[in-house]
């Protein structure tokens, strides 16, 4: 590039490009040098171009027209200044920039992210860019569409943010914290939070959309233009809410649009105001979750049940558009009539049992089996079961409905008494144990109970173990069968003949007899007089002169003299007395801690006697045998020593 130009135009042009103006740039152009020198130069032309550059030639070329070829070169020349827009042509397309030419011969380069649309851009195009500078550091030309594309917009946005109004634009790319807005051919920042009333869930889905913006925030140094289309939204549901209060009455019906689901509900958006639809006023049948009712955007009516303008409350309702379910229910489904129906829900006392939409019935734990013990209703339905039960109750002012799955069945206990009449013996295992009884299994699902006092003719049964154990496959006979409170009773003594006839005899009043306590009680003492049959010694009968303390005189297993004083074959017991007196068992262990002593004492003057030292030796055996065998030895020859030292002692 030649660095003489003139001085009116900044554009650098080379001496190739001044011959292309001439028509014929082969001819050579000659001025007389004497005839320069006297005219004096005009104004606007460098004296230089009146002349030979190198002082070697006259120019052939007269002063007008060399003016009117200066002339026609400036025209085509731009005015161009750093910090204006210029009109530039696109020479080349490369991967990440655009190759541009503005002004004479004067090019540039801008990044390709800087184009909204790249894939139009085409060679020879026309567009317009801001020049930063004709010449940077590295002696370049520094050029940027997006500073053009901000300045020519940048006072039609500072008018709308002075005035206060909307502007519309289009979502174009979700970024860090919001979207990017085309903002008249600019970008704008659209924040997450300004986007709607409530939070967007995928705000791809809006890339694309145009809406009206509200300019918040202006920084043209920056480029920083911000946005919001909430402000815009808030302000609109504002002037719907104020319309909408004067409207609004309880009872009407009015559409909305699910705004947000709960676990107790679903806030509908009625245009301005929020009601709540909480679960209950959903269905009149029953909902696990608003969710299975109702999803986020759906447009449904609802009717208004209520306003709380204090408190800015409204309840919505659903179900109240549909027919209440419970009118005439008691004609529908008549005591006795059979129905079917799904199980909708379980609970430890039954299981719910859905008829139809909004009819709900209860089938409690007692009313499913007949014959099984049922611990939790799931043992025997799951949810989603169809189940056929019948009615067994209908209370339609407290929407209720009671009924039996085993009313399906032919009740079984309504032929035990024939199946099983008294007397008869059956085998079945022992499915439990009480404090006062076993449960035998008769037949599967039914039991009967074997009272204690069933259990032995002459035994007081404190415990049914002491008698049988669970599991235990045991013969028993049919007492009695009450069909209608579904009990059995069973016996085990019965299947023997009552002894008591002959015990009475045996045990006649004024007989003695030996016995051993069994246990002391408050009352008296119980002893066993052989062969299972026990007596009972009353306190005032056991020779005692502190009755209260008869523990200090008895305990189990002691042997006992007895006198029979009563023999009641009729109330099955025997009254006895002891005939010798006991010894208090205090005393008795201290004559026995005497005794100790005095054996011990005699222990030492035998040993004193045989003038031996009291010294043990071991001496090894040839094997273990040997040892135990030595050992056994020793122990018996130890106690006809202690005898003879308690001998002597007690002369």
């Amino acid at each position: 590039m030649s660095d003489q130009t003139p001085t009116q135009h900044p554009t650098d042009t080379s001496d190739s490009d001044f011959a292309d103006l001439v028509e014929d740039p082969s001819a050579v152009v000659t001025v007389d040098r004497d005839e320069v020198e006297k005219e004096p130069p005009r104004v606007g032309i460098s004296p230089e171009l009146s002349m030979d550059p190198y002082g070697d030639e006259d120019l052939d070329i007269s002063r007008d027209d060399f003016e009117a070829l200066l002339s026609d070169f400036g025209a085509d020349l731009q005015e161009v200044r750093e910090g204006e827009i210029v009109q530039a042509r696109i020479l080349k397309l490369t991967e990440n920039s655009v190759i541009l030419e503005f002004g004479f011969k004067s090019e540039g380069s801008v990044p390709l992210d800087e184009f909204k649309d790249p894939d139009s851009l085409a060679e020879g195009d026309e567009v317009e860019v801001l020049l930063e500078s004709l010449e940077d550091e590295d002696g370049i030309v520094v050029l940027s569409k997006r500073k053009a594309d901000f300045l020519r917009v940048w006072e039609k946005i500072k008018e709308a943010h002075e005035a206060d109004r909307p502007v519309k634009g289009t979502l174009a790319r979700k970024i860090k914290g919001g979207v990017t807005v085309d903002l008249m051919g600019v970008d704008a920042f659209l924040p997450g939070s300004q986007i709607a009333l409530r939070r967007v869930p995928n705000i791809e889905d809006l890339i694309g959309e145009t809406y009206r913006f509200k300019i918040i925030k202006l920084n043209k140094r920056r480029r920083n233009i911000v946005v919001s289309r909430r402000v815009i939204l808030e302000a609109e549901r504002e002037r719907k809410r104020e319309l909408l209060v004067k409207e609004l009455l309880v009872g009407q019906v009015r559409e909305g649009t699910v705004k947000n689901i709960t676990d107790f509900g679903a806030f509908i958006d009625l245009g301005g105001l929020d009601g709540l639809l909480h679960i209950t006023d959903m269905s009149w049948g029953r909902v696990g979750h608003p969710s299975e009712v109702v999803d986020i955007g759906e447009a449904l009516d609802i009717k208004v049940l209520d306003i709380d303008w204090d408190r800015e409350r409204i309840s919505l309702g659903l179900k109240q558009l549909l027919p209440y379910p419970w009118t005439d229910i008691d004609k529908k489904y008549p005591v006795g009539s059979r129905a079917r129906g799904k199980v909708v829900s379980i609970t430890n006392y039954g299981a719910f049992v859905e008829l139809e939409k909004g009819v709900e019935g209860l089938v409690h734990i007692s009313e499913m089996s007949w014959t099984r013990n049922i611990r939790h209703p799931s043992k025997l339905v799951s949810i989603g079961d169809e189940i056929e039960a019948v009615v067994l109750k209908v209370d339609p002012d407290d929407e209720k409905i009671s009924l039996g799955m085993k009313q399906i069945e032919e009740d079984p206990w309504l032929s035990l008494p024939m199946k099983y009449p008294s007397g008869t013996k059956v085998t079945g295992k022992v499915r439990n144990l009480t404090s006062f009884g076993a449960f035998v299994e008769v037949e599967p699902g039914i039991d009967g109970l074997v009272h204690v006092s069933d259990m032995s003719w002459t035994r007081r049964v404190e415990h049914p173990s002491e008698i049988v154990q669970k599991g235990q496959d045991l013969e028993v006979l049919i007492l009695d069968i009450d069909a209608e409170n579904k009990r059995i009773s069973l016996g085990i003594k019965q299947l023997q003949d009552d002894p008591w006839p002959v015990i009475a005899q045996r045990f006649a009043p004024g007989v003695e007899c030996e016995g051993s306590v069994t246990r002391v009680q408050d009352k008296g003492v119980v002893v066993d007089l052989g062969d299972d049959i026990e007596g009972f010694v009353p306190a005032s009968h056991c020779a005692v002169e502190n009755v209260d303390r008869l523990e200090e005189y008895y305990e189990a297993g002691d042997p006992v003299d007895l006198k029979v004083l009563e023999s009641d074959a009729a109330n099955r017991r025997i009254v006895l007395e002891v005939t010798t007196a006991p010894q208090r068992k205090a005393e008795s262990e201290a004559e026995e801690e005497s005794s100790e002593e005095a054996e011990a004492e005699g222990d030492v003057e035998v040993e004193a006697t045989d003038g031996s030292d009291a010294q043990v030796e071991a001496e090894p055996e040839a094997d273990i045998e040997a040892e135990d065998e030595g050992e056994a030895d020793e122990d018996e020859t130890k106690t006809p020593v202690k005898a003879e030292a308690s001998k002597e002692v007690d002369a």
